[in-house]
């Protein structure tokens, strides 16, 4: 009798709690679960909403749903791949929902409401930017020295399939981002000051000059570039572009009137930069000196 009066009052406790929950799903899945206390305000006759509470579990529930949408890009075997459209809540038709429901009695489930993120680079744009070559350079190096040619293949595809649209601005650093271990960067040779040390992301500025010879030839704009403290052997004097996370960067901006599409590669020790854009785009190439190509040993 004792264990039938307890379950009782388990399954009437738990009915209690349950019908003062607000429940939030996502396509059918519970995503979230929270009682009207923990954001009601204490001490007062009608309830009202802690805002601060509110915000935090929004901004929660926001990184939540977030889906970042992904650019059409082209592959290795030269084929488009589509965009993908990403996700963000949406605040607004959440608070109104919310709130129609906090101050409702029983419990509540909420479908969460979404905004559509359509990316900036779609198939369409891409097949129509891939159709002229505009700028290409390309540089060599000693693929025996694999600490420095896993940092060159790392940069090598963060920029590789990078869109600029007119009046856009490219930022080396931006795209690369910091270069550490965590990312899979190594120790290998930079130059400070004139002299050579031993430096996680040793490599990558032979990318940043591939690409900046690459994009001077395409006429672009160039806006910040450096040339490093030593000369370097992979192009010809005054025509590398020397980055580092705390320091230089290279940057230059779009000034044309079509978006341009860079391209780049590391295949048997050289770095392959093209730049391409529509058969409409207005330019004036440059001349660039190019590199001497090694002799084989």
């Amino acid at each position: 009798m004792r264990y039938q009066l307890l379950t009782l009052f388990i399954l009437i406790f738990q009915i209690t709690i349950n019908t003062d929950q607000l429940i939030v799903t996502e396509q059918g899945k519970t995503i979230a679960s929270v009682s009207r206390e923990e954001f009601t305000l204490p001490y007062l006759s009608e309830p009202m909403i802690n805002n601060e509470k509110y915000n935090e579990f929004v901004d929660t529930l926001d990184h939540q749903v977030y889906e970042k949408p992904v650019n059409a890009f082209i592959d290795k075997n030269n084929h488009i791949v589509d965009e993908q459209v990403g996700y963000k809540l949406n605040r607004e038709a959440f608070t109104e929902v919310f709130f129609h429901s906090f101050f409702k009695n029983g419990s509540a489930t909420i479908e969460v409401p979404k905004l559509i993120l359509y990316p900036k680079v779609d198939r369409e744009i891409l097949a129509n930017i891939r159709t002229q070559k505009i700028g290409e350079y390309v540089t060599y190096f000693n693929s025996r020295n694999k600490m420095r040619a896993n940092n060159i293949l790392l940069a090598v595809e963060a920029i590789n399939n990078q869109v600029v649209f007119p009046g856009e601005t490219f930022s080396f650093n931006k795209v690369l981002g910091n270069r550490t271990k965590e990312k899979g960067y190594l120790p290998a040779p930079v130059i400070i000051k004139g002299k050579v040390y031993q430096g996680v992301g040793g490599g990558i500025c032979q990318v940043s000059s591939t690409l900046f010879n690459a994009v001077d030839k395409a006429g672009v704009e160039i806006l910040e570039r450096y040339s490093h403290s030593k000369r370097v052997p992979y192009v010809p004097p005054g025509r590398d572009a020397t980055v580092s996370w705390y320091g230089p960067d290279f940057i230059f901006r779009n000034s044309h009137n079509q978006p341009i599409l860079i391209r780049a590669f590391m295949y048997h020790g050289m770095v392959i930069v093209t730049v391409h854009s529509s058969d409409v785009i207005n330019y004036d190439p440059r001349k660039v000196p190019n590199v001497i190509e090694p002799l084989p040993k």
